[in-house]
C-alpha cells in the first residue's frame, strides 16, 4: 500500500504558481484556439485553487472537493501522489484547454460478481484499476469473484431518485445510532454485526480504497465512490476491503465487511457528499 504523506511542519519549497489570466496569450493566426474548459455546474461553489494546510493529503482535498484524486495529481503535475508541501497551491478545476472527462458508469441495481464488467457505457470504460494502492483481502476478493450474486444481502429493495437522477439505496440494513450534523458529524453511524457485508449506495467508480491519513485516518479502512461529476459516497470504519480504486460497481454490489468503530461497536460510517460537501443522507434515502 502506498502511503499518504501528510503535510507537516515548516515548507521549504515553494507553491504552484498562481496563473495570471490578464496574460494569456491569443492563438496564433490560422490556429484554432484552445477548448474551453466547462462552466461550473449550478450549485457547485467550489473554489478554483486550494492552498495546502498542515494536515492535508492529496487524499482529504480530493474528497472535500468531490474529485478523484489522481484527477488533482494531473491537474497539478503531481508525480507522486503522497508528497505535497505546506502552501503549495492545488489547482481543482482542469487548467484551460481542457476538461474533466465525464464519468460513465451502468446504472445496474442487482448485486455481481466483482470480476463481470458493467453494462455498456460507450466501451470507454475500464473496468480493472491501473493499480493497487489499498489492503484488501485477496481471499475475500476471490471468493466473491467466484460467488452468485447474493440478492438477500440487499438491505431494502426501494431505491430513492435524487436531484440528479441518482438512485439511493441503504449500504447496510441496521439502526442508525448517530445523525448528521454537518459540522463534526459529516455522515451517519449504521449499526450492525461484524463482517456484514456492505453495498453500493448507488453505481459508480471506487476513487479510493484503502486506510486514511491525516485528518480522516480516524475513519480507517476507507471506500468512496464517484458517481457523477456532483455525488460521492464515503463508507467507513470496515473490517475488509473487496473493491480495488478504479473499479465501477453497481448498486447494490458488496464492496467491503462492517468493521468496529473505536474499538467499542461494530458500525457503518456513510457519507453522501454534493461538490464536496456533506449532506444528509436520510434526505437522499428511501424510507425504511
Amino acid at each position: 500500500m502506498l502511503a499518504i504523506v501528510v503535510a507537516a511542519g515548516c515548507s521549504t519549497g515553494t507553491g504552484a504558481p498562481v496563473f495570471d489570466r490578464t496574460r494569456e496569450s491569443k492563438p496564433a493566426a490560422g490556429k484554432p484556439a484552445p477548448a474551453v474548459r466547462a462552466a461550473p455546474r449550478p450549485g457547485d461553489t467550489r473554489p478554483e485553487f486550494h492552498v495546502v494546510g498542515k494536515g492535508d493529503t492529496l487524499y482529504s482535498i480530493a474528497l472535500d472537493n468531490g474529485h478523484d484524486y489522481r484527477e488533482l495529481a494531473q491537474w497539478n503535475g503531481i508525480t507522486d501522489p503522497g508528497v505535497i508541501r505546506i502552501g503549495q497551491q492545488l489547482r481543482l478545476r482542469p487548467p484551460e484547454g481542457t476538461a474533466a472527462a465525464p464519468l460513465r458508469t451502468a446504472p445496474g441495481v442487482e448485486s455481481r460478481p466483482l470480476g463481470e464488467a458493467p453494462a455498456a457505457a460507450g466501451g470507454s470504460v475500464k473496468t480493472q484499476p491501473r493499480a493497487v494502492r489499498a489492503p484488501y483481502s485477496d481471499r475475500a476478493y476471490n471468493q466473491l469473484a467466484n460467488a452468485k450474486p447474493d440478492a438477500a444481502a440487499k438491505p431494502d429493495p426501494r431505491v430513492a431518485a435524487s436531484e440528479d437522477g441518482i438512485q439511493w439505496t441503504w449500504p447496510v440494513s441496521g439502526k442508525v445510532v448517530s445523525a448528521f450534523n454537518g459540522t463534526t458529524v459529516k455522515g451517519i453511524g449504521i449499526a450492525g454485526k461484524l463482517g456484514q457485508p456492505v453495498l453500493a449506495s448507488a453505481p459508480g467508480r471506487i476513487i479510493f480504497s484503502g486506510t486514511a491519513t491525516g485528518t480522516l485516518g480516524r475513519l480507517g479502512k476507507l471506500i468512496v465512490i464517484k458517481h457523477n461529476e456532483t455525488f460521492v459516497s464515503v463508507y467507513a470504519y470496515n473490517r475488509e476491503l473487496l473493491v480495488k480504486e478504479g473499479q465501477n460497481v453497481a448498486r447494490g454490489q458488496r464492496i467491503a465487511e462492517m468493521g468496529t468503530a473505536d474499538a467499542d461497536q461494530v458500525k457503518l460510517h456513510f457519507e453522501i457528499r454534493r461538490f464536496g460537501n456533506p449532506v444528509d443522507p436520510i434526505k437522499l434515502l428511501p424510507p425504511v
